[in-house]
């Protein structure tokens, strides 16, 4: 059965390289070299996830001399967003994404917060 838009989308930001590529490629384009130099992982390996960006949708490349330059096409990340508010509720009924913050997380910034503004 040949898999849907979606689960190609989902499949593709799967990987925690394929999402730091992403959130590099948000930036600026980029060439496979200069990708590779970001990552301790061979050319090939970085091609290979490139190619499963493709094939989702999510990254285009054009010819700039002699290299092919990659860019995010952010539009297929519209059905991680369609997924995820279906549980935004449960995150905070507003959206506000601070209660997802730890109570020692709070704390600590308080604190934090309470020490700049008395100069220590």
């Amino acid at each position: 059965m040949p898999m849907d838009k979606g689960e190609r989308v989902f499949r593709a930001i799967a990987h925690p390289a394929r999402r730091e590529i992403l959130e590099l490629l948000a930036n600026s384009p980029l060439s496979v070299k200069e990708l590779t130099a970001r990552f301790d992982m061979s050319q090939p390996a970085v091609s290979q996830h490139l190619k499963e960006l493709r094939e989702a949708k999510l990254v285009s490349s054009e010819r700039d001399g002699l290299e092919q330059r990659y860019r995010l096409t952010p539009q297929p990340l519209r059905y991680v967003i369609r997924w995820s508010e279906r549980y935004r509720h449960l995150v905070d009924p507003v959206g506000h994404h601070w209660s997802l913050m730890s109570k020692v997380e709070t704390s600590a910034k308080e604190q934090a917060t309470k020490r700049s503004r008395h100069g220590r």
